[in-house]
């Protein structure tokens, strides 16, 4: 409501501030009738001198007399009539109409293109807004169009580094972190981030340089969650599966039992116990319950598809060492269908009928299963 009353007086100081000088009339010249007068009865006085002298006939001066007094009466009465010309004053009405109707008709299209009823948003509060509510588009624009102009600012490279990672920029997202580092130091968070970057950018495998990125991350926060199942998650694909188990057995105890990062652990812990035992679960440690998964649903996108990304690479590498595993052979096709990786999974498939043997029964039925899912051997 301030707006508009505000709106409204700086109209209306405007259009005063223009209208005044066009109501106001604008006076005569001074002076201009009287000097006219002055004129003619000086040319009466000289055309008496003249006469006087014989210089002019009585006939001539007379007619003489009488032109010069019309002109008199004339003037005089122009003088009495004090009028305006009629094209002065129309020009000031035209003026004053159009700056009238400026306000009026931009008031009017406002009202009908603009959106006078949408609720004022304060700056103050757009700053204060969780940036989580935001549309994902919004926020990488405005942070990329403010990193353009302010390449050193180290908070804002903190701020996209995440948002790039969720909306699956990864290459972006290790460059974002990397200039977060560099610029505003290294955290336990920001080494991390840049270790999940790195290996979603090889496709899940945790390579050298996304190990030393979460080393580092323990080193600055030896309780770090997401380091903690990185680093085990590296072991295990490295084959050292007693090592990633014992790894993801301590974050289980450790963690809180609302921790996402837990539910993750218990759900690594019991694949790498397959691996282990031939069972289906660790004796004593059930696998993951409805709370842990809740719990894995409150994850980011990022940390959620990283968790998947490893569990599936951690089943290919079981399934390298023991291929002979006509179920573990279908989960990996479906894993990657269901991530939409369609190239890894028709590879995952023709490797599976290699290793179960082509034209034996759990062959037939992978490629039976792998159809069902839309994918053929042929692919």
């Amino acid at each position: 409501m301030f707006f508009w009353f505000a709106a409204a007086l700086l109209t209306l100081a405007a259009s005063l501030a223009v209208l005044m000088p066009l109501a106001r009339r604008e006076p005569d010249r001074p002076g201009a009738g009287e000097h006219d007068l002055e004129v003619y009865k000086d040319q009466l006085a000289e055309l008496d001198r003249d006469a006087g002298r014989g210089l002019i006939q009585p006939s001539e001066a007379g007619e003489a007399r009488a032109e010069i007094g019309r002109r008199i009466l004339k003037v005089a009465a122009g003088a009495q009539a004090g009028g305006e010309p009629t094209g002065r004053l129309a020009t000031r009405l035209v003026g004053m109409a159009a700056v009238l109707a400026v306000p009026l008709v931009s008031w009017a299209f406002y009202s009908y293109l603009g959106s006078p009823d949408l609720p004022s948003e304060p700056l103050q509060a757009r700053l204060e807004a969780d940036p989580a509510k935001s549309p994902v588009e919004e926020l990488v624009a405005r942070a990329e169009a403010h990193l353009a102009a302010n390449p050193d600012d180290g908070k804002g490279w903190n701020v996209l580094a995440p948002i790039y990672l969720r909306v699956g920029r990864f290459q972006d997202a290790v460059t974002a972190y990397g200039n977060a580092i560099r610029l505003e130091g290294a955290t336990a968070n920001r080494e991390a981030g840049l270790g999940e970057a790195i290996a979603a950018t090889a496709g899940g495998a945790l390579n050298p340089e996304a190990r030393a990125a979460f080393e580092r991350a323990l080193k600055l926060e030896p309780g770090n969650p997401k380091a903690r199942f990185f680093l085990a998650a590296a072991l295990s694909q490295d084959g050292r599966v007693e090592e990633a188990s014992a790894g993801w057995r301590a974050m289980v105890a450790d963690l809180p039992a609302d921790s996402p990062w837990r539910a993750a652990a218990k759900q690594a812990l019991a694949e790498t116990t397959k691996r282990l035992t031939g069972t289906s679960e660790p004796a004593g440690s059930p696998g993951p319950s409805q709370e842990d998964m809740d719990a894995a649903a409150s994850m980011s996108d990022a940390d959620r598809t990283a968790m998947i990304e490893t569990m599936v690479a951690n089943l290919d590498e079981k399934l390298r060492q023991n291929p002979k595993d006509p179920e573990g052979w279908r989960r990996l096709v479906r894993s990657y269908m269901v991530l939409d990786r369609r190239t890894e999974a028709a590879a995952a498939l023709d490797r599976g009928v290699t290793a179960l043997g082509a034209g034996s029964t759990d062959a037939a039925a992978l490629l039976e299963f792998a159809a069902g899912l839309g994918l053929t051997r042929t692919e």
